[in-house]
């Protein structure tokens, strides 16, 4: 796997990794909350086997990707970034689109906004957002989600990186019982995070997503499409002991309904949030299989 490469995508100075040949249909990897491009360390060489061009970009605001210029964070631009990177490192190759957390969020808005750009989509720990409403309002979903109500405060820019990211780790431990992230990883993390306004920009997605930062109207239609139908076939992943996003969310006749091109729907046992780095082989396999057939 190459070190960090660099485009201008949407507006944005994008920092990404990438394995696999350059002519291969691209397989783009977007990452979720707190996480980063390397999350993607282990499916991308498994991509690249199969003839993959594997590409995990930062997601904006994420070093060393640039910061929003207009500090701008909402699912729309995420998605837009997403299809930007898609049009500059494809052209008229095929493209499978993977997405975990946030990166599942910005999957189903770009997928739904522009269907043609894509030949599949993959996406795990995050359900279609039109089927959550029910279950997002659940007293044991709203005990999940504290930290996004804390997110809307100004007390998070001091609670994230205190005591180097302690309140990092916790989220990790807790979303992913039993999982010990390497160390070596962490340290990237966290170094992302306390680049200049990185923190503020992983907050600020939550404050988008709430309506605590304005909207910009330009977006309206972009972001509506991620409540939309998802016109490419999919393959839905959820970790059995998720700790954010609990796997009652997961109603595979609910979500159906979303996806008129076909969905396949796995929990993958002993696994948490951070499935594909709990038990990578079980769900790397179930990727490709569904990429490759």
């Amino acid at each position: 796997m190459s070190g960090p490469r660099r485009i201008t995508a949407n507006g944005i100075d994008v920092a990404y990794l990438e394995h696999g040949p350059l002519d291969g249909p691209l397989a783009l990897c977007l990452h979720g909350f707190p996480d980063h491009a390397l999350t993607w360390s282990l499916l991308m060489p498994r991509l690249a086997d199969a003839g993959f061009h594997a590409v995990a970009p930062w997601l904006r605001g994420y070093a060393p990707t640039g910061l929003a210029p207009d500090g701008n964070y909402q699912v729309a631009s995420l998605a837009l970034d997403a299809l930007a990177v898609a049009d500059e490192l494809a052209g008229e190759r095929e493209v499978v689109l993977i997405g975990h957390d946030w990166g599942a969020i910005a999957a189903y808005t770009a997928v739904g906004y522009r269907p043609e750009r894509f030949v599949k989509l993959v996406t795990m720990a995050v359900p279609h957002p039109a089927a959550l409403g029910a279950v997002f309002l659940s007293p044991e979903q709203l005990k999940r989600s504290f930290y996004m109500f804390v997110f809307q405060t100004s007390f998070a820019e001091i609670v994230v990186p205190n005591d180097d990211f302690a309140f990092i780790d916790f989220l990790w431990r807790t979303w992913s019982p039993g999982h010990e992230p390497d160390d070596a990883f962490m340290r990237a993390l966290k170094d992302t995070l306390a680049s200049p306004g990185s923190t503020e920009a992983a907050i600020g997605y939550y404050r988008a997503m709430f309506g605590t930062t304005p909207p910009n109207p330009a977006l309206d239609e972009a972001g509506a499409a991620g409540s939309g139908p998802i016109q490419v076939p999919t393959l839905y992943l959820h970790g059995a002991d998720d700790g954010c996003m609990g796997v009652e969310s997961v109603n595979p006749a609910e979500l159906a309904p979303f996806f008129p091109a076909g969905l396949e729907v796995e929990i993958v046992p002993a696994s948490g949030h951070f499935l594909h780095l709990d038990q990578p082989e079980a769900v790397n396999r179930k990727v490709l299989d569904f990429l490759t057939h």
